[in-house]
């Protein structure tokens, strides 16, 4: 990988992160692409998703703030000192930290469960194109159908846990972990805004848990024959964080007004692309990397 590369990376990542098009999916699709030919890992994809995750604790940081003081008020019994207070009945801010929580589990069990499948047959094309192809329907449906009434206010533990649910099935490249958490929500009868803002809070934990294990566990192998270096993934986690930062600002004003109509366009159009690419050989489904 040379540096022009790792910057493309880092920008493909900014901006697919937070959009429901599934940004490990085309990293793993542009990194085979690129002159250097070939996928760049999971542990590439989970440290270069440290910088979106910076981004999202830049623009949310203020909320953030808000809901750790009020879950550590809560906690201490400043609204009371029975479990329900502790568990924050009388903070929204308090309840929030508490289904962020137990929205982290499901992600955790099933990727600690499925760690080997995640880094190797995961990765396989064909079951992404079938990933992107499913979950752009599943999308479209729930934008469709969905109330798009409820707020974040109106989150309870039974809808923490199925956002949890939706969220873990983005280990599977293609699925998209802000496209499953989005289509959860709407399916539940959240806002457009409201499903995007918890998507958002909720990868929080478990992305950044996630890149900073595969960066302690595979930080001997960066820079050994056929992985990147080092300073190469700094670099493209440098320009994820400032592109991505950036789409969340634009991501956020787009779906107060508009349809997701446009994202399952795109997540059919790519995965009939990547079959055809498959099959003229400009793509091999089964990467060194997931051997």
């Amino acid at each position: 990988m040379t540096w022009w590369e790792a910057v493309v990376l880092g920008l493909v990542q900014g901006l697919t992160e937070f959009l429901p098009v599934s940004s490990s999916a085309h990293l793993r699709i542009v990194g085979e692409l690129l002159p250097g030919g070939g996928d760049p890992g999971a542990a590439f994809t989970a440290v270069t998703q440290i910088g979106t995750e910076a981004a999202v604790l830049l623009y949310f940081r203020r909320d953030i703030a808000r809901i750790c003081v009020a879950w550590w008020r809560a906690l201490t019994g400043a609204h009371g000192t029975g479990r329900r207070e502790r568990l924050g009945a009388g903070d929204p801010d308090a309840r929030m930290a508490w289904w962020i929580a137990l929205g982290s589990v499901p992600i955790v069990v099933l990727g600690l469960a499925f760690e080997d499948s995640i880094t190797g047959p995961f990765r396989n094309l064909y079951l992404v194109a079938v990933t992107l192809a499913v979950f752009a329907v599943a999308l479209g449906w729930a934008d469709r159908v969905g109330a798009k009434t409820r707020t974040l206010d109106q989150l309870t533990g039974r809808d923490a846990v199925l956002f949890g649910l939706a969220q873990a099935m983005a280990l599977v490249p293609g699925v998209s972990r802000s496209g499953g958490t989005i289509t959860a929500g709407l399916l539940l009868g959240y806002t457009r805004e409201a499903a995007a803002r918890y998507s958002f809070l909720l990868a929080i934990p478990a992305v950044l848990g996630s890149g900073l294990q595969q960066l302690v566990t595979s930080l001997d192998d960066f820079g050994s024959a056929g992985t990147p270096s080092l300073g190469l993934i700094v670099l493209a986690t440098v320009v994820a964080f400032a592109v991505g930062y950036l789409v969340i600002i634009a991501f956020l004003k787009i779906v107060s007004g508009y349809s997701y109509q446009p994202f399952v366009v795109y997540r059919l159009a790519l995965a009939v692309v990547v079959v055809l690419l498959i099959w003229v050989g400009a793509l091999e489904p089964v990467s060194d990397a997931a051997v």
